[in-house]
């Protein structure tokens, strides 16, 4: 793994800056003009709440509403766009849409609104796939997040704040692990390096592995070579033979003799 793959872009600060200035406008038109965006939200089991699975993100009660929720959207966001690049646009897009269709499945009837839901997709996401990842980054954010708004989790059980919508909370959480086991992150996996390190490795067609047992204890796999203790070991044979001895002529070479 590269430490290089993490790059600081102006889109780093500029789509939380862009998504937070947004939400704060169209709250700016909502008490401007004095529309009701509120009817523009979930309203579960029925088909014209179904709108509110994209709307209800940017609209929120008050003030207070909208700010609770700014802070921690600007936060993770810019997390999510530092270290996961590829991935932010399809994590803002889908986490809406999922969170949203399960708030309106699960939800209570009433109008569901506010970022809390997407809040609760990073918070999610971003803990889920450090953890995934085993990466010391990504597994440090993982536990940053956490520290930081670890206190969220109580939120998304019913009956702790009935004035809030748990239902887009606990939407949010699940649409979030479901998106981490969904986008893989091929960037920060190991590269593979040694055999024993390919998922197909079989320790028993390895040359080195067989000298270890299942403990872990070497072995000792070489077969030592059996010893004949016959005197006559290397002079025993199957095979016939035959010996024909005839008698050489001496040739006259002068003072030597030759034989043929």
């Amino acid at each position: 793994m590269n430490d290089n793959q993490f790059k600081f872009s102006t889109a780093v600060i500029g789509v939380p800056v862009f998504f937070v200035l947004f939400l704060w406008v169209i709250y700016w038109i909502q008490i401007r003009f004095d529309f009701d965006f509120y009817q523009n939200g979930i309203y579960p089991r029925d088909f014209s709440g179904l709108q509110g699975v994209l709307f209800s993100p940017f609209i929120h009660e008050n003030l207070e509403h909208l700010y609770n929720n700014s802070i921690p959207l600007f936060v993770l966001l810019t997390a999510l766009q530092f270290f996961y690049p590829k991935q932010s646009l399809g994590i803002i897009c889908y986490g809406i849409l999922f969170s949203g269709l399960i708030t309106w499945i699960i939800g209570r009837p009433n109008f569901h609104i506010g970022a809390s839901g997407l809040i609760y997709v990073l918070v999610s996401f971003i803990f889920f796939k450090g953890i995934q990842t085993k990466y010391y980054r990504l597994v440090a954010l993982s536990l940053s997040v956490i520290l930081l708004y670890g206190g969220m989790i109580w939120y998304v059980f019913p009956d702790v704040d009935a004035a809030i919508s748990w239902e887009g909370h606990l939407g949010g959480f699940i649409t979030g692990f479901g998106l981490s086991l969904y986008y893989k992150t091929s960037e920060y996996t190991k590269p593979i390096i040694y055999d024993w390190q390919k998922p197909d490795f079989d320790p028993s067609q390895d040359a080195f592995m067989r000298h270890f047992d299942e403990d872990g204890n070497f072995v000792n796999t070489e077969i030592p070579e059996e010893e004949d203790d016959s005197s006559d070991a290397y002079f025993n044979s199957n095979v016939i033979v035959n010996y024909i001895i005839t008698k050489s002529k001496p040739v006259d070479k002068g003072s030597e003799g030759w034989f043929l």
